[in-house]
């Protein structure tokens, strides 16, 4: 039986989802009220949710949708259940920063395949589970929305690619030449379907990825640096080695903020600001 506040709670989770999906709609990304909401969208709206609310939050409103989806819409059949989304705010707040020597020290301890894995996450400011969704942007253009003409301004010279991040956006990247054509190189015949953390994806490289790869980056960190603050610290690489890079070539702060939330797949540039600790 659920208490009085945790069905108020409930409303109120549900609530935030309709609006949503209805901010969705307007979009032109998904259609559909509340009770259309899929299972894949349930959890693009709680990677989305996760860059800005903690743990506890996050587990609160994925257990309304699941109770709706099983109880309302009969999405969820019973018993199944919506994988855990890690909130990306309480990673944030306890990862850091490495240096590029101290990237390469944590690779030299990994195997190949991770060690890519590493310096592609450094130099594009990838999320784990980005990795198992690397294509060329040839192959898989991103999403169309408004950037910044100074987007990966100074870093033009590598190869274009796209990944699905946070809330399902498909956004371009780079990815240094050689960099590039080390990934090239464990190009898979057919793509393999990853599980991480409950979600699937489509893999068509043999790097590592996910939970397994970042579990692999902590380890070497604690070897090499006696220390780890986890692999989401590459990210905080990523944004403050742009924010210099993008400064120095003459962008104001705002702009040059902006330009790096663009590149990270952030939904908001006051996300991205929190980077810069």
């Amino acid at each position: 039986m659920q208490s009085v506040r945790s069905v108020s709670n409930y409303e109120s989770a549900l609530a935030r989802v309709a609006e949503w999906q209805k901010s969705e709609h307007t979009a032109g990304r998904q259609g559909g009220d509340l009770r259309s909401l899929t299972p894949a969208q349930a959890v693009a709206y709680l990677q989305q949710r996760g860059e800005t609310v903690g743990q506890k939050t996050l587990d609160q409103e994925r257990q309304a949708i699941q109770l709706m989806q099983q109880h309302v819409t009969n999405q969820l059949a019973a018993g199944e259940r919506l994988p855990v989304i890690r909130s990306e705010r309480e990673q944030v707040l306890s990862s850091r920063s490495y240096t590029r020597e101290q990237v390469t020290a944590i690779a030299e301890r990994q195997t190949d395949k991770n060690a890519l894995a590493t310096q592609i996450a450094y130099a594009a400011g990838l999320r784990a589970h980005e990795l198992l969704t690397l294509r060329p942007a040839s192959e898989r253009p991103a999403d169309d929305r408004p950037a910044r003409d100074e987007k990966f301004a100074v870093r033009e010279t590598g190869e274009r690619y796209t990944v699905v991040g946070k809330g399902g956006l498909c956004r371009e990247v780079v990815i240094p030449r050689d960099l590039a054509q080390r990934l090239e190189n464990t190009r898979l015949a057919e793509p393999q379907r990853i599980n991480d953390r409950g979600v699937y994806y489509q893999s068509h490289y043999g790097i590592g990825g996910g939970q397994r790869w970042s579990n692999s980056f902590s380890h070497a960190s604690d070897v090499a640096l006696l220390r780890s603050s986890g692999a989401h610290g590459l990210r905080h690489s990523y944004a403050q080695e742009r924010m210099g890079e993008l400064q120095r070539d003459g962008l104001s702060y705002r702009d040059a903020l902006e330009t790096v939330s663009q590149e990270m797949g952030h939904f908001r540039p006051d996300i991205t600001e929190v980077y810069l600790r």
